[in-house]
C-alpha cells in the first residue's frame, strides 16, 4: 500500500482574467501564478469598506505553516512559483523554505 496519494494532473485556472497553472506529477505539484501583482490580490483578502476600522492580525495558527504540515502529512512537495520562479516550497522540511525571489518579490511589490 502506498504511503502517499500520488497524483497526474495539469490544470489551469482563471481567476480575474489571468491564469494560474497547476501542474502534478507524482507527489510534485506546482502552483504557478503570474506574476507578484497577482499573488498580492489573492492573498488580501476581501476588500474593506471605506472608514472601516482595519482588522487586527488573527492570533491563529500561521497559515503558511499549516499548509506545509498538510503536505508533509500527505507526502506531497508543493512548489509554488511566481513568473515561472519558485517563491516558497512547502513539505520538504519542517518549515515552509522561503525563497529569495520571494522576499525580492514582496519588496518590490510595495513600490509599484
Amino acid at each position: 500500500m502506498p504511503s502517499s496519494l500520488e497524483i497526474e494532473a495539469q490544470l489551469v485556472i482563471t481567476w480575474n482574467g489571468h491564469a494560474l497553472q497547476l501542474a502534478a506529477a507524482g507527489t510534485y505539484l506546482i502552483l504557478n501564478i503570474p506574476s507578484q501583482q497577482v499573488l498580492d490580490l489573492l492573498t488580501t483578502g476581501p476588500p474593506t469598506p471605506p472608514g472601516a476600522p482595519k482588522r487586527a492580525k488573527s492570533e491563529g495558527p500561521d497559515p503558511m505553516q499549516q499548509i506545509n504540515d498538510l503536505a508533509r502529512q500527505l507526502g506531497w512537495v508543493l512548489d509554488l512559483r511566481v513568473g515561472g520562479k519558485t517563491y516558497v516550497t512547502f513539505g520538504v522540511q519542517r518549515t515552509p523554505k522561503i525563497t529569495l525571489n520571494a522576499v525580492l518579490g514582496k519588496i518590490g511589490s510595495f513600490f509599484k
